[in-house]
């Protein structure tokens, strides 16, 4: 190679290693980013999108305080009778 030719001692191989580092790079944290967005909301949307159960939304209720333990009671005794038939 001639003096002067502006590569230096590195030759191309350091382009090409630099640029293949910044894709890795790029593209770890845009994963990152999508995943650290997606986080707890995602799932949320997961669930949403299978629906949640009859059995899940009534335990959600009475977590949150909506419903005391004796209509709790009840009500779950009646969704799980439901879900096993009538006899």
């Amino acid at each position: 190679m001639m003096p002067g030719c502006g590569w230096g001692m590195w030759g191309m191989g350091a382009g090409w290693l630099l640029m293949t580092l910044f894709w890795i790079a790029l593209i770890a944290l845009i994963v990152w980013a999508v995943w650290r967005l997606t986080g707890e909301r995602g799932e949320r949307w997961l669930r949403r999108q299978r629906g949640d159960s009859a059995l899940d939304v009534l335990d959600q209720r009475f977590a949150r305080g909506e419903m005391d333990a004796d209509a709790y009671r009840q009500a779950r005794a009646t969704l799980t009778q439901e879900a096993r038939g009538p006899r």
